[in-house]
C-alpha cells in the first residue's frame, strides 16, 4: 500500500510514493513500516487510522532525514518460509 508525499522541486509539486509494510501484532494493532525511510513506523487499531498516522510519520521522517533517501527500494513481494 503506497503512501504519496507531495514535495516542492524547483517550484513544482512532485508526488513521491513510499511502500508501507503492514503487519498485525499480538494485541491486534496494525503496525506500519516504510522500509525506504530508516525508523519510519507507527501503529493503530484500524487500517484507516494507521494510514493517516503513516502519512504523518513519513512527513516527519523526511523532515528529519531530508528529502533524499539513499538507494530507493522497489517493492518486489512477500514470501513465507517454514523452518
Amino acid at each position: 500500500m503506497p503512501i504519496t508525499n507531495i514535495c516542492q522541486i524547483e517550484g513544482e509539486d512532485v508526488k513521491r510514493e513510499f511502500t508501507v509494510v503492514i503487519e498485525r501484532d499480538e494485541d491486534g494493532y496494525f503496525v506500519g513500516t516504510v522500509p525506504a525511510l530508516r525508523g519510519c513506523h507507527t501503529q493503530a487499531k484500524s487500517l484507516d487510522e494507521l494510514m493517516e498516522r503513516m502519512k504523518e510519520a513519513v512527513l516527519l521522517c523526511l523532515e528529519v532525514e531530508g528529502e533524499a533517501t539513499e538507494g530507493e527500494l522497489n517493492f518486489v513481494g512477500v514470501q513465507r518460509i517454514a523452518v
